[in-house]
């Protein structure tokens, strides 16, 4: 296994360990996403990176249920999909080439462009529900680094809020959160 497969393994294993523990009646709870609720944090992801994997590398991956009867597996169908890809060192070192995300390998596009927004949207989902907002240090640490460099530019890209002030002794978790536009 890839080091990226492993990782991808953590933080997806989080974001599933977050949706099974959310009670029934929670799933239309308000996100910290604007007009979210806790299933449209499951419906993202779910939606969005099976089209950009296809889009990049014509990669099909498989169909769970709908979001609105299942968002568990929903999710868990789309997770295990990414992690056998993961998985597979022929696949996963495979060439991605994208028209605005440009040319990678897919594990290397996985980990840029979905792991740091499962990363997040596990924190959403787990505000949320009342569920467990323990992210991976490492990650965290990881995608804080990558991004902080980045402000102005993820600011103009219409994608993330304005930054929430927090005191520099912040944990890192705090800090990411909040540089993410949401109220840590």
């Amino acid at each position: 296994m890839s080091e990226i497969s492993e990782r991808y393994r953590t933080v997806a294993g989080t974001f599933t360990d977050v949706a099974i523990a959310v009670p029934a009646d929670a799933w239309d709870n308000a996100a910290p996403c604007e007009g979210w609720v806790a299933r449209d944090v499951v419906r993202h992801l779910v939606e969005w990176i099976p089209a950009f994997l296809e889009s990049g590398a014509s990669i099909d991956l498989p169909k769970g249920p709908s979001v609105e009867e299942d968002p568990v597996g929903a999710w868990t169908v789309l997770s295990d999909g990414v992690q056998a890809v993961l998985d597979d060192p022929q696949i996963a070192t495979s060439e991605f080439n994208h028209e605005r995300a440009g040319r990678h390998t897919i594990e290397d596009a996985i980990a840029m462009f979905f792991m740091n927004d499962v990363l997040i949207h596990t924190w959403d989902l787990a505000r949320a529900t009342g569920g467990n907002e323990t992210l991976d240090a490492q990650e965290v640490h990881r995608m804080l680094s990558g991004v902080e460099p980045y402000d102005e530019m993820l600011r103009t890209s219409g994608q993330y809020g304005p930054r929430v002030a927090v005191p520099d002794a912040a944990d890192e978790q705090t800090k990411l959160i909040a540089f993410m536009g949401r109220q840590p």
